[in-house]
């Protein structure tokens, strides 16, 4: 005889499970005392159950570390999000695999309201609960409890929780969505009350969609059309001594917000052949949140000038006011599949922003000689 399939093993200790329940219930009566001897049904009874229970449920726990605070010295709520949310995935995924079929991955779609309750700090052992307590034809509601300890006192708080949607998906055709395995419910109200939340986030999503409105690019090619900005807040693991930022994460952050848009110009690989002077105005302290932006200032046939800028602004200090903290300018090239130097396409200047974009060509510098004879001056 064959192994059993998982999703028949698992149909079938449901079905052990409910039957025991039902023996016990029947026989375990004052009408009828001593017909059976639970000693040995109720420990198996209690292995079914539990391992039911851990079919729909997952635990994980972590330290927090001084690399999970924000600049206030809590843990971001961006961690606990990241956490919560690996949970959910785990226990959904877990489950949408008990059956027959293709192997699937359960991904998120909808968060609903996430409270947070308490704030935990860093050296709490943070502790997350998920259980499945909804499941439709195609997608399955995860509610999510966080709790912190501190482990020198023994102390617990609950800091976190929140309610999630997944919908698993086939990973042989991540377009597929593979149908969801009904959960037990204790009660006929708990799964009406699932139904309804259920029917609630589908008409709420289905309201943001329709909201949503195309947003018309600027015209190609033209500055407009690349312009990026990177915006980011200043912890401690970007500073130095003192909580200054270190001046290589600094241009770190103004290489990349380059690179964005020398990429958006050109559509291909694009890599940095040379950076002109880096003048740092002011420093950066830990707490800003600072403001990264690129634009074109030139373009000749096989190299294009981006200007960068870093602005900053302090996060608590309200009478700081956002300043001037690092400017540069770069010069990028576009390469081929064989990393070979390709045409850039020519920048089309706007007549409203024309005046500063023949002033930026004075800060312009010839490209030739760089990376070797491999730019051609225009």
């Amino acid at each position: 005889m064959g192994r059993p399939s998982r999703g028949k093993s698992v149909n079938l200790l449901k079905t052990s499970a409910a039957a025991i329940i039902i023996y016990l219930n029947k026989f375990d009566s004052p009408d009828q005392p001593g017909m059976i001897n639970h000693s040995f049904v109720r420990p198996v009874a209690c292995l079914v159950l539990v391992y039911l229970f851990y079919r729909a449920n997952t635990t994980a726990k972590g330290i927090m570390r001084p690399d999970d605070a924000n600049i206030m010295g809590n843990v971001h709520g961006g961690i606990i999000l990241k956490m919560i949310e690996e949970a959910g995935c785990i226990v959904s995924t877990r489950h949408c695999n008990t059956q027959d079929g293709d192997r699937c991955l359960a991904l998120l779609v909808r968060v609903e309201k996430t409270e947070f309750l308490s704030p935990v700090f860093i050296g709490e052992v943070v502790h997350i609960t998920a259980e499945i307590t909804y499941t439709s034809k195609h997608s399955l509601e995860v509610q999510v409890i966080v709790m912190a300890e501190n482990i020198l006192t023994g102390g617990k708080k609950l800091a976190s929780k929140a309610a999630l949607w997944y919908v698993p998906c086939s990973l042989q055709n991540v377009n597929k969505i593979m149908e969801v395995p009904s959960i037990q419910y204790v009660s006929a109200e708990q799964k009406d009350e699932g139904r309804k939340r259920y029917e609630a986030q589908k008409i709420e999503r289905m309201e943001t969609r329709a909201r949503v409105e195309e947003v018309m690019p600027p015209l190609p090619n033209s500055v407009g059309f690349s312009q990026s900005s990177l915006i980011h807040l200043v912890g401690p693991l970007d500073c130095i001594l003192h909580d200054y930022v270190h001046g290589g994460v600094t241009m770190k952050l103004m290489d990349e917000v380059a690179g964005i848009v020398a990429a958006r110009h050109c559509n291909t690989n694009i890599v940095t052949a040379s950076v002109d002077a880096i003048n740092f105005h002011r420093k950066i302290k830990k707490g800003c949140v600072v403001t990264v932006t690129g634009r074109l200032t030139f373009v000749s046939n096989r190299s294009m000038e981006l200007e960068v800028l870093v602005d900053a602004a302090s996060l608590v200090e309200k009478e700081m006011k956002k300043y001037r903290a690092v400017s540069a300018f770069f010069t990028f090239i576009s390469l081929d599949k064989d990393n070979k130097p390709l045409p850039v396409p020519p920048l089309k200047v706007s007549i409203i922003n024309a005046s500063s974009e023949v002033s930026a060509k004075v800060h312009h510098k010839s490209a030739s000689g760089l990376w070797a004879g491999l730019l051609v001056r225009k």
